[in-house]
């Protein structure tokens, strides 16, 4: 093949083998010479969004958004990546306007609509993003599986109201729906189990019983043991484990994921030094063990961003500790959790559900 061929095989080679940042270097550099290639572009914005990398989100759209304009084919997508990298450092006003200028010049692309329904998701803008998801779900025949991430959105703006039928009947129908094909095809795509995971616990949290809907979720997870090639669904396949009491297998997960971390791969020390401490501390959690749970937990809370997933997606985890925090009445690790999410999310504590419980 011809060398930017080349270095696009370069570049998947070093993500098999769990090098996350030279893969997205070696895409960098592809990009360097060649700002138009999408192929590139995304690949490395998807790689860095599941390494914990937003400022390399946003770098990478800053570094070849000149060459493109409204002519250039995939227009609406690079605009789309730019909403969703600004989204996730925080520069809301500018995530918005990309998003939405995305949106206008392609209305079904659907990584467009979820980086709007993220700026909306952080601002509290709860009404507005109902509004947004139903004005564009009819577009989405035939999009892949993150419209199902898409409608969990939808379900975290009402689990904020409290309306928890209408979570629980999105749960069911749209991102959990376990006769849609996409779910026939895919039963444990790691976005999907992603979703549910974390709006079982939410809801739990909550006090709303969710049937045997984990059940489901653990028998996938059982099947999963011993993949640890993402780092962040980790701790959701340990919720479902716990949730159901099936501990033979939760402790054969953790052995896995410790022999997985064991490696001398960046991925297998991301593994050891963050992923396998925050399963442990989900598990005792669930478990009811808040002293062991927060022990867990503490030493890595400011490192969990290094396995990827959004601010939307990691708050559930951070739910986890405030909840052990809270059961076993530390007050120091209550304030030291207020504290961060005080700092890192423009809603106040007691307009969040999963916080106003602590206030």
């Amino acid at each position: 093949g011809t060398a930017r061929e080349q270095a696009h095989a370069d570049a998947l080679g070093y993500l098999i083998a769990g090098d996350t940042g030279r893969a997205a270097r070696v895409w960098d550099a592809i990009l360097s010479d060649h700002p138009l290639d999408m192929l590139a572009f995304r690949i490395a914005h998807f790689v860095n969004f599941w390494a914990g990398r937003p400022e390399a989100m946003k770098a990478s759209v800053l570094a070849v958004e000149s060459h493109w304009d409204e002519d250039t084919p995939g227009w609406a997508a690079l605009l789309a990546c730019r909403c969703f990298a600004m989204e996730e450092c925080g520069h809301y006003v500018e995530a918005e306007h990309a998003g939405r200028e995305a949106i206008r010049v392609d209305p079904s692309d659907v990584w467009a609509a979820h980086g709007v329904a993220h700026v909306l998701e952080m601002q509290g803008r709860r009404h507005e993003g109902m509004d947004w998801i139903g004005r564009l779900e009819g577009l989405w025949t035939g999009a892949n599986n993150l419209k199902h991430h898409l409608w969990w959105h939808l379900a975290m703006y009402h689990m904020e109201m409290g309306e928890f039928p209408r979570v629980l009947e999105l749960y069911d129908m749209r991102f959990r729906c376990l006769g849609s094909e996409l779910t026939v095809a895919a039963p444990d795509l790691y976005i999907d189990v992603q979703n549910a995971s974390s709006m079982l616990y939410r809801l739990s949290r909550n006090g709303i019983e969710v049937g045997r809907r984990w059940v489901e979720l653990a028998n996938h997870a059982e099947a999963r043991i011993g993949d640890c090639q993402s780092a962040f669904t980790l701790p959701h396949w340990m919720m479902a484990l716990a949730a159901t009491g099936r501990e033979t297998a939760a402790q054969r997960m953790v052995d896995g994921v410790a022999a997985f971390a064991a490696g001398t791969s960046p991925l297998a020390h991301l593994v050891r030094d963050v992923a396998l401490p925050v399963t442990l501390g989900v598990r005792a959690n669930i478990l009811g063990r808040h002293d062991e749970a927060l022990d867990a937990l503490r030493p890595v809370i400011g490192e969990m961003y290094r396995m990827g997933g959004s601010h939307a997606q990691q708050d559930v985890l951070e739910q986890v500790f405030l909840d052990s925090a809270i059961k076993g009445q530390s007050v120091r690790d209550i304030r030291t959790m207020m504290q961060r999410v005080s700092a890192r999310h423009p809603v106040a504590p007691a307009r969040r559900r999963g916080y106003a419980m602590a206030v």
